[in-house]
């Protein structure tokens, strides 16, 4: 799995960059936000990926920070949204920002980002309500560290063969249940029991 791309910028492109490593050319789709902030061709840079693989493509798409890679990861668990989906929602608002309105239940402000309508926007606040930070300071921190740990524990039950939305859901009860500064192989082992059980 490609967690990272770094490399020359060959193309931008509003939606897809060419990033060149090592005389290997990688397509990565971007947001709108991403797409701003890159350098011109011919300067360095590195993306966060986020791996899609279907079984008639690997599609990469790539963030300049880690909160808009996270929020894509956050996205894309929820029922009706894909990628270009949760692509589309990214350029249309900030991860802080959708953060907020889905705390708030701001059904007017979600539905005001492109691609996002009411059925949508009450599956965002119903599906990822839960699994935001409690408030916008070290709430939001502790989201950040602790989102990637639970994205490697659902790796690692698809890897012993659940199935990931079953995978998603016993980690998502483990960590809610678990104690501060748990890691990865407590993480997994309390999913483990409850994917068992």
């Amino acid at each position: 799995m490609i967690a990272s791309v770094s490399g020359t910028v060959l193309t931008r492109r509003p939606d897809h960059v060419v990033v060149d490593c090592a005389g290997v050319g990688y397509r990565v789709f971007v947001s709108l936000t991403t797409f701003c902030e890159l350098p011109e061709c011919g300067h360095p840079v590195t993306l966060f990926i986020h791996t899609i693989v279907r079984d008639d493509h690997i599609h990469l798409h790539g963030f300049l920070s880690e909160a808009e890679w996270q929020a894509f990861g956050n996205l894309v668990t929820v029922s009706g949204i894909g990628p270009k989906v949760a692509q589309a929602i990214l350029s249309g608002i900030p991860p802080v920002e959708l953060y907020k309105a889905i705390r708030a239940g701001d059904a007017a402000r979600l539905t005001a980002i492109p691609g996002v309508g009411k059925k949508t926007a009450a599956r965002l606040v119903v599906e990822l309500e839960g699994r935001l930070p409690k408030d916008t300071g070290q709430g939001e921190a502790a989201e950040a560290s602790a989102e990637p740990l639970g994205q490697d524990a659902v790796s690692a039950l698809m890897n012993l063969g659940y199935p990931e939305a079953k995978a998603k859901k016993a980690v998502d009860r483990a960590i809610k249940g678990s104690e501060a500064g748990m890691g990865l192989e407590g993480i997994i082992k309390s999913a483990l029991k409850a994917v068992v059980g």
